[in-house]
């Protein structure tokens, strides 16, 4: 079975039909829809039975919807933003047969305890996850490299204090290589029900005092970075995980390229590191 999926981030300045289009024509089965590409798709008055029926015509499979952003807050109006926010996307998911959202935490707790961070944060999941299990909903968790939340474990601990079955992990080579607390022994001991997705990416890290540029750190074609990819890749088969594995390119040089050009390469790499 196919269990290539492609991000829409990758080729991030196509819309979401093209996106469709060029995953068919380049061999994936699968793709992570961008929820800023959602929201203009149906904006302008389209529907998610016209999305189900480009999703269906190409015979590609809707795997994430990405993302949720902000879920750290601690400010009860944005919280509050990002509950309708999953309210409405959870039932777009389940529309269009999409099995999971992604959250994001980022910085708004940055340099608050560490007991807050997990707590606030855990608490926030597990409201999103007890509205997503409404909609048969999951959510996959990204731990993020520069924010207080980007290692494996510190992840875990706030899964856990969610509380919530719906809520586990999606593994970003790129995000906890470039944390620098996670290795891919500790991914290999990860249980596989706990894994949602895979990001196979690249790319390339610098000291986390600085002010980091994505678009430029993760502009790399997998194997023209610094990330031991085989590692992580071999790491990952050893949780026995069978679900779809997701490339990821940020790059806003490749992003200018040709986007049949971009997804055909990932594609191929995919199949070099990981499926041959």
């Amino acid at each position: 079975m196919n269990k290539k999926a492609i991000h829409g981030k990758t080729i991030y300045k196509s819309n979401l039909a093209t996106d469709i289009r060029v995953a068919h024509e380049c061999g994936f089965a699968a793709i992570e829809i961008v929820a800023s590409k959602l929201y203009s798709y149906l904006e302008q008055g389209n529907t998610t039975a016209d999305l189900k029926k480009i999703l269906d015509h190409y015979s590609v499979a809707p795997v994430c919807i990405n993302d949720i952003a902000h879920v750290e807050t601690d400010d009860a109006v944005k919280l509050d933003e990002i509950l309708k926010e999953t309210d409405y996307l959870s039932k777009v998911a389940q529309e269009i047969n999409c099995p999971t959202i992604q959250l994001v935490p980022l910085l708004a707790l940055e340099g608050r305890p560490w007991d807050e961070i997990v707590r606030i944060t855990g608490r926030n999941v597990g409201k999103i996850g007890a509205i997503g299990k409404k909609y048969g909903v999951n959510f996959q968790m990204e731990p993020v490299a520069w924010s207080p939340i980007h290692s494996l474990s510190k992840c875990l601990e706030m899964v856990d204090i969610a509380a919530e079955e719906n809520v586990g992990m999606v593994v970003d080579f790129w995000h906890l290589w470039a944390g620098g607390e996670t290795t891919p022994d500790e991914v290999a001991k990860l249980e596989k029900s706990r894994i949602y997705n895979i990001h196979f990416c690249d790319g390339k890290r610098q000291p986390r005092d600085t002010e980091w540029d994505e678009t430029i750190l993760r502009g790399y074609y997998p194997g023209e970075g610094d990330i031991p990819i085989g590692d992580w890749v071999d790491a990952v088969k050893a949780t026995g995980y069978d679900r779809y594995w997701s490339c990821e390119l940020v790059s806003a040089k490749y992003w200018e390229d040709d986007v049949f050009e971009v997804a055909s390469t990932m594609s191929k790499a995919m199949d070099t590191f990981i499926f041959n």
